[in-house]
């Protein structure tokens, strides 16, 4: 196999940095623009359709949801990583069985999300608003939650093929698969839920189904590009089915750091939801839904471009060019910088007419006005620790993101929340966000310095001594 492999260096490599970055982040930063728009109509058609119910019932059912995607995701950057440093080290054996064992744990995912759709998914809704008045919104986040779990194998197959594009460099090609399934579930998302066209009036249970159609129709693309134009990767069905334990370590060694992380963000979700029902009842919960929804249209673009990043971090670690790793991350950090900042505006100026696009109450748009002016507050502070937190991921240090998920999150973030509770005031307790994330700044500050001292200083020791 090594002696037809592609022996040319990798744009990674090769092109000025600013080009390179732009290159690679934009298709997932657009793509993920799209992702964060289909979440947004998702909420907006089911706002329609029910009121806060709706919007109530997507935001209980988040927190499992989010867990599906963190596995996801989580498997897909230990791909990444090993594959594009496999890439870099010119080890194309290494990076074929990257991709290969990839898409095995993709279907080990589903069978797992399968049997926790069996078992716990009316339990786990259940237990976060129990009322009589809340059985409406209970029942729509139960049958949400069993057809996205037990037709996810869309999803998982999805994000694998997405990642083998991104690692070698097609991130353009990655974006056509995301945008196919974003665009078939907002069309699906219309007629299903109303009942348009062939489609019965299918309520919340059509806004998932039109989610997992999306999802398998973005999977099929992501296969056929990956076979058509990746030709760094060689797919072989009979290394999908005899998987490496070894390969599957090295993966999870960056991956399950990562889907710590962002299970993480599932429990605080889940916990959030338990205190803000407790204090504000139906209304706080969808109130933070309703946040949860319109952040992700400045974040995602963030971790778009985070995403991008790591493989060029990654690809120039193993061909050993330190000075590009820095230009990078000086680049990424003025660009998500900024976007973040545009957010903070945004969220100050026109917080009555976010609330109005989810078809909020009155009561329900007055205090979401206070929480989204609040907890944009701090934006611009996250967008720096995400960037540095992309050097983790790249340089196979991903614990140290899992320390500082968890420090923000659940360590500092939950029992922020709970105390300013006490004071009886919803409005109080949004100020937990910005507490959290001026330590998780702390945090990845310290341990940026950390790993560049490990593995960027040792780069340029060599270069500069190799120069001299």
């Amino acid at each position: 196999m090594n002696e037809t492999a592609p022996v040319k260096e990798n744009k990674m490599g090769t092109l000025p940095i600013r080009r390179l970055v732009l290159g690679m982040s934009l298709p997932m930063m657009i793509s993920m623009l799209v992702q964060a728009l289909y979440n947004i109509v998702d909420s907006y058609f089911v706002g329609m359709y029910d009121g806060s119910y709706g919007v109530a019932a997507l935001t209980i059912a988040f927190p499992l949801q989010n867990l599906m995607i963190a596995f996801g995701a989580g498997t897909g950057v230990g791909i990444n990583a090993l594959l594009s440093r496999s890439l870099g080290e010119k080890r194309f054996d290494q990076s074929d069985a990257a991709a290969n064992n990839g898409i095995f744990l993709a279907a080990v995912n589903y069978v797992l999300f399968l049997l926790l759709n069996l078992t716990i998914a009316g339990i786990f809704v259940r237990s976060q608003l129990n009322t009589q008045e809340s059985a409406v919104a209970i029942d729509y986040a139960v049958s949400y939650l069993r057809i996205v779990m037990c037709l996810s194998f869309g999803l998982f197959l999805q994000m694998t093929f997405e990642r083998l594009l991104q690692a070698t460099g097609l991130t353009h090609l990655s974006m056509i698969s995301q945008i196919t399934g974003a665009v078939a579930n907002i069309i699906l998302d219309y007629m299903m839920i109303f009942g348009k066209g062939p489609f019965p009036v299918l309520g919340v249970a059509g806004a998932a189904y039109a989610t997992v159609i999306g999802q398998c129709l973005a999977a099929c693309v992501g296969l056929f590009l990956n076979i058509r134009f990746n030709k760094e990767l060689h797919l072989s069905l009979p290394q999908i089915l005899h998987p490496s334990r070894q390969v599957i370590g090295r993966i999870y060694y960056v991956g399950i750091p990562t889907i710590a992380m962002m299970a993480i963000g599932s429990v605080m979700s889940y916990l959030m939801n338990l205190i803000l029902g407790r204090i504000g009842g139906r209304n706080a919960i969808t109130v933070f839904g309703i946040y949860f929804k319109l952040q992700s249209f400045f974040f995602m673009p963030v971790f778009g471009l985070n995403n991008g990043i790591i493989p060029i971090l990654a690809y120039n670690l193993g061909a050993r060019k330190p000075d590009r790793i820095r230009k990078t991350l000086r680049f990424a950090l003025k660009l998500a910088f900024g976007i973040m900042l545009a957010g903070t505006i945004v969220f100050w100026l026109f917080p009555e007419q976010l609330m109005h696009v989810f078809s909020a109450p009155d009561d329900v748009t007055a205090m979401g006005i206070v929480a989204l002016r609040t907890i944009s507050i701090h934006f611009p502070i996250a967008a720096i620790g995400i960037v540095l937190g992309s050097t983790f991921q790249a340089f196979s240090e991903s614990m140290y993101s899992l320390w500082i998920s968890l420090s923000r999150q659940l360590i500092v973030l939950i029992p922020t929340a709970f105390l300013l509770s006490l004071t009886g005031s919803v409005d109080a307790v949004w100020f937990c966000f910005v507490i959290a994330e001026i330590v998780s700044l702390i945090l990845s500050v310290t341990f940026y310095k950390k790993v560049a001292a490990k593995c960027i200083a040792p780069l340029e020791r060599d270069a500069a001594a190799a120069s001299a």
